[in-house]
């Protein structure tokens, strides 16, 4: 196929930019390659779109691109880190992040209660917020069978957030369009630590009435808490999409434990015989300047991954875009070009897989 020289003057648009990128090369290439794909799971109505994300990407202020993606019906599962939500938990109860300022050392943001995520400020004070939250959260609900999940919990917040409305959140987007968001590392984050706490106080008042002859004694304290309540949710909601496409910012444990689901029904049909049906990836948009070689992509390249059984072989009708990019610089740029397209396609993005 030929390539075409990039003429600014016959773009008009964003998406007209980056289908003009899908004719040049290298990283512009695949960004406008990636544009393509993603409209194309977006409006197949047959396909389950998952979002997983990692990195600071809110701290980054890319929050509202994410809500957008869930309010517009283009992702029907979250998969994150906690620390990403409970980053983005500040802005949803109306807190801020900070520039930082190289002139002051850490030692001294440590003193002052400052965070620093490379070039932003996190205040310790903001986090304290969010633990009394997700406090209040726990102390006046309960699962029906009393055990939580990162889904569980991320609803009950996202609940909670619609219901005081001060300002945009990832949870709040999710809970209002019942998108479920997973936390599979859950105990590596804030909100892990939330929780801990929140276990160790219920333990507290149970056992001593307040009274401690040791601060260890705490840590005997477990919250009712089960991960694998996430993994049969997302296995029900894949197995209930005849399609599947993944949209991944980063890496990390959200983007492999995300593409695990093709292996899962693989592995319990062997073992177990249960004519569950065969879910693999057939779109998947990666953006991550994280190359090959160094042996950290969290979850391998798309091709890689066809060995695992991951992903629908391009022969067979996959399609995949990998884009070697700081998501900040890109992801505004492949969002605004999608919500323009699917505008002016009239797309409503009503998807029911659950």
């Amino acid at each position: 196929m030929p390539l075409e020289s990039l003429d600014l003057a016959k773009v008009h648009s964003f998406a007209d930019l980056l289908r003009a990128m899908a004719k040049t090369a290298f990283s512009g290439r695949s960004l406008g390659e990636a544009f393509e794909i993603l409209l194309k799971m977006a409006t197949d109505p047959e396909c389950l779109v998952v979002l997983t994300v990692s990195g600071a990407m809110t701290v980054a202020k890319q929050g509202r691109i994410l809500c957008e993606l869930i309010d517009r019906g283009i992702v029907q599962a979250v998969v994150a880190t906690g620390a990403l939500i409970a980053h983005g938990l500040t802005e949803s109860i109306g807190l801020t992040h900070y520039r930082y300022d190289p002139v002051m050392s850490d030692q001294e943001l440590f003193e002052k209660g400052y965070n620093r995520v490379y070039d932003t400020l996190e205040m310790e004070a903001n986090l304290n917020d969010v633990e009394l939250l997700v406090r209040q959260v726990l102390d006046e609900q309960s699962p029906p069978d009393g055990v939580w999940s990162s889904a569980r919990l991320c609803r009950a917040l996202g609940e909670r957030l619609s219901r005081q409305g001060e300002g945009p959140g990832i949870l709040r987007s999710a809970y209002e369009r019942n998108v479920p968001v997973f936390i599979p590392a859950f105990t590596d984050s804030e909100m892990g630590l939330d929780v801990a706490c929140w276990a160790m106080r219920q333990w507290r008042k149970r056992s001593t009435g307040g009274d401690l002859k040791s601060g260890t004694e705490l840590l005997q304290a477990v919250p009712p808490f089960n991960p694998f309540l996430d993994l049969q949710q997302y296995a029900r909601l894949a197995s209930n999409a005849p399609r599947m496409g993944i949209l991944t910012l980063g890496g990390g444990v959200p983007r492999n434990w995300a593409q695990q689901i093709g292996p899962y029904f693989d592995i319990v049909n062997h073992r177990l015989n249960a004519g569950l049906p065969v879910r693999r990836f057939q779109y998947g948009v990666r953006i991550c300047p994280e190359p090959v070689h160094w042996g950290g992509l969290s979850g391998c390249t798309y091709s890689e991954g066809i060995s695992w059984g991951k992903f629908v072989p391009p022969a067979e009708g996959g399609r995949y875009a990998e884009v070697y990019a700081d998501a900040t610089t890109v992801l505004p740029l492949l969002a605004k070009g999608l919500f323009e397209e699917l505008d002016r396609l009239g797309w409503k993005g009503d998807k029911h897989f659950s």
